[in-house]
């Protein structure tokens, strides 16, 4: 499947009533589901229990659920959105990951991203 067709897919199960709409259910769905992510995490750690890599997959598919619909609130696919990403990792990082340039990088102005 590609990228701006799972877009387009999970649009078919989202409250289109408006943008705001889109934003919102996106920003609270994503703050929600990230937690579970965290808790999963936390138990495996710290807490004995067994990585239920399953569980975790499928959280991951909500995260994505909640980014396709808050792209789509903000009239941008998630291919530019992606694409603006790896722009500015490119940027930061040009010989690939490296501990100084992350201590000292200078969080930029979002030039990469797509404008909406």
């Amino acid at each position: 499947m590609k990228i701006n067709e799972y877009q387009k897919l999970a649009m078919r199960t989202a409250s289109k009533e408006s943008k705001e709409d889109l934003l919102l259910n996106g920003a609270l769905g994503l703050s929600g589901e990230t937690e579970e992510v965290a808790d999963y995490i936390k138990k495996y750690l710290f807490q004995g229990h067994s990585l239920k890599e399953e569980d975790l997959i499928e959280e991951l598919g909500d995260i994505c659920w909640y980014i396709a619909i808050m792209a789509e609130g903000l009239g941008v696919d998630l291919e530019s959105v992606m694409e603006g990403n790896i722009d500015k990792l490119r940027t930061r990082y040009p010989q690939g990951f490296d501990r100084e340039r992350s201590i000292n990088h200078n969080i930029g102005d979002g030039s990469n991203f797509p404008k909406v």
